[in-house]
């Protein structure tokens, strides 16, 4: 795979209108305290943050940093380490 389906893609504070058409409100709430793990995305995993900032690393990604309001969908395969840095609570929906 080449670097680019391995980028995490972030879209800053969507419209009430995008999470609507998204479904967002439907999606499982997944959190998680002060941490620092490891991670692999079998599948697609697209993600909104609720409450929370954490820092997402991976040898293909310059680390970025997740907060409130940040939609972001991480690309199938990737390997990564999350730092959490402030209580997260999250939707998601995988594939």
């Amino acid at each position: 795979m080449n670097n680019q389906s391995m980028e995490i893609r972030i879209e800053k504070n969507p419209t009430q209108q995008r999470l609507k058409e998204l479904g967002i409100s439907h999606w499982p709430i997944w959190e998680k305290e002060v941490s620092k793990f490891d991670w692999h995305y079998p599948e697609e995993e697209t993600c909104y943050l609720l409450e929370g900032e954490a820092i997402i690393s991976s040898a293909n990604n310059k680390p970025i940093r997740i907060v409130q309001g940040d939609l972001v969908v991480f690309p199938k395969g990737l390997s990564c380490q999350w730092e959490i840095v402030k209580k997260v609570k999250k939707h998601y929906k995988i594939g």
